[in-house]
């Protein structure tokens, strides 16, 4: 479908933000033939032929295999299996403070695999690819929001070019610090997490063997990520969560003197480590939206929640909200419900948010009782981990969370 001149142009979805989660649900309504506009300030979509290629970009996401499902259904895996995943069958945890450990296998969760690290911009990528062979689906870039209001058919928002869109239905899947989101006048509660994020790329000494490792510091959890790059498994993917001092004293450190803080910090598991690329500190929010709908509007992805990144669900908890909310419009489509409907709405939102605030909450958890030297503390979390470890039937039940299969799945991502 191409954008027509006009005071008005009308679609029957807009999606604001055009990153993974906001592209994925343009893909899931676009192959049901839903005249879907999808906006974003960028000005020109990612150059497929440069993506996966080389040195691995930084931001990286674990995908689960329930994300996997979603991404194969849009036909979007294929390319990407054929640049760059790497899957991982074994996660190891410790608490570098304590003696406590505790490993999960593919095999204990009875599963082929537990999930696969890939570069953010792999996945953007293949699913605009995607989009690019959809008719009914008008990528607009270079196109930014400056207005949000009604309309005779339901929303319409204003653009900064002065052109006006109209739709049943807006949906906001523009990140974290959502301007629409703030447009439309949803309250947020943002904690702030007291870290920032150090992320960078390296070359271990060891091959990683496909397993994603993370050790809990009192600074805050180190990560892991293995990447394998032309049939190299030497590189990782690192994101250091740590005090905003410690942030700018490690970005600030040459590579090799970083290198030698990552070993050290890593108890050396993968032997020496080369940092590859620059380190980068990104700060670390967890926000929850008050609200997830209104009617003819909708919140998804990092709009709904934002994330600490140290069990790697963001991207995750991002897309099963698109599969969710696609579930609901396209079973309203059937039933010629308006796409903007409220109570319609309300039913995405009440499956999504019970999920998405337990994630948090666990999170949250995790962070306060790994961030603490207490004695009573480190002795009870290196207990706990040593006794999970010991419990199988326990930890298949954790890594089947962890992988995605919790509660009632949306048909595109079963």
């Amino acid at each position: 479908m191409t954008d027509t001149a006009g005071p008005t142009t009308r679609y029957d979805v807009i999606v604001v933000g055009g990153g993974m989660v906001g592209a994925a649900l343009a893909a899931l309504l676009g192959q049901a033939g839903v005249a879907v506009a999808l906006l974003d300030p960028r000005p020109a979509p990612l150059a497929a032929d440069e993506v996966g290629i080389g040195l691995p970009a930084m931001r990286v996401s674990a995908l689960t295999p329930v994300s996997q499902r979603l991404l194969e259904g849009l036909g979007a895996w294929p390319w990407m299996a054929a640049r760059r995943v790497t899957p991982y069958r074994f996660m190891q945890v410790w608490d570098g403070e304590g003696s406590g450990e505790v490993s999960f296998s593919a095999e204990q969760a009875g599963v082929p695999l537990l999930g696969h690290i890939v570069e953010n911009d792999v996945i953007l990528a293949a699913l605009e690819r995607r989009l690019g062979a959809l008719p009914s689906v008008s990528v607009l870039l270079g196109t930014r929001v400056t207005g949000l209001g009604e309309g005779k058919a339901g929303r319409e928002v204003a653009l900064e070019d002065g052109r006006r869109l109209s739709a049943p239905l807006v949906v906001a899947a523009d990140g974290a610090r959502s301007p629409l989101r703030e447009m439309a006048g949803i309250a947020v509660e943002a904690r702030d997490t007291g870290h920032v994020a150090v992320v960078t790329t390296v070359r271990t000494e060891r091959e990683h063997g496909g397993v994603a490792r993370q050790v809990f510091l009192a600074s805050g959890p180190l990560a892991f990520l293995p990447l394998t790059v032309a049939g190299d498994a030497h590189y990782c993917s690192i994101v250091w969560s740590t005090s905003p001092e410690e942030a700018a004293r490690l970005t600030a450190l040459p590579p090799v003197a970083l290198g030698s803080e990552l070993e050290a910090a890593f108890e050396a598991r993968l032997g020496a480590v080369e940092v590859v690329d620059r380190a980068l500190a990104v700060p670390l929010t967890q926000r929850h939206a008050e609200r997830y709908v209104q009617p003819g509007f909708a919140l998804v992805g990092d709009a709904a929640h934002s994330i600490h990144p140290l069990a790697g669900q963001g991207v995750n908890l991002g897309l099963m909200d698109v599969a969710v909310l696609a579930e609901e419009l396209l079973v309203a489509r059937r039933r010629g419900i308006p796409l903007g409907e409220p109570r319609m709405l309300e039913r995405y939102a009440r499956r999504r948010r019970g999920d998405n605030a337990a994630m948090l909450a666990l999170m949250d958890g995790f962070r306060l009782l790994f961030g603490t030297r207490h004695p009573l503390a480190t002795l009870t979390r290196n207990l706990g981990l040593s006794g999970v470890d010991r419990l199988t039937p326990v930890k298949r039940l954790l890594m089947r969370q962890a992988i995605g299969e919790r509660g009632r799945l949306p048909a595109s991502c079963r």
